[in-house]
């Protein structure tokens, strides 16, 4: 396995890991279409943030990306593995490998908005929920989750 940062060319392969690991919580073709602009990693995201993939046997099957709200909060914006991956460690490596640039960055807090199906792999993770929000789903909450470094 291999994390490296990804290309702008990376684009639709990720958007295509998005959609495909969203729609893994259940959620209908009708409503992964309705997140259609949330869900689509451009190539000006990738030229504009820190984004990593992760690459196994020459496919990428997982990445991530994060923001910097400031030189002591970061905020992990993606984290995406596909379908076929999940359960398997691949989150967790992609996870770790995160936490330690974060370290070496001497970053203070790290702050996220959780697939609520992911909750408990980040509370596992060392997060902590510290909020949540309603999303355009009525009833769904989305939690917002920090871990002190």
């Amino acid at each position: 396995m291999i994390i490296e940062k990804a290309n702008i060319t990376d684009n639709e392969i990720l958007t295509s890991i998005t959609k495909k690991s969203k729609a893994y919580w259940g959620y209908s073709d009708e409503q992964i279409q309705k997140w259609d602009k949330n869900l689509t990693i451009s190539q000006d995201y990738i030229r504009n943030n820190n984004t990593f993939k992760l690459i196994e046997n020459d496919f990428i099957i997982g990445y991530y990306s994060y923001v910097f709200e400031n030189e002591k909060i970061v905020k992990l914006d993606n984290l995406f593995i596909l379908p076929e991956h999940i359960g398997k460690g691949f989150g967790r490596y992609l996870l770790l490998d995160f936490l330690n640039k974060m370290k070496a960055e001497k970053i203070e807090r790290i702050i996220l908005d959780s697939e609520p199906n992911a909750e408990s792999f980040y509370s596992k993770m060392g997060f902590v929920k510290i909020g949540e929000f309603e999303t355009s789903i009525k009833n769904r909450f989305m939690p917002i989750m920090e871990m002190k470094l």
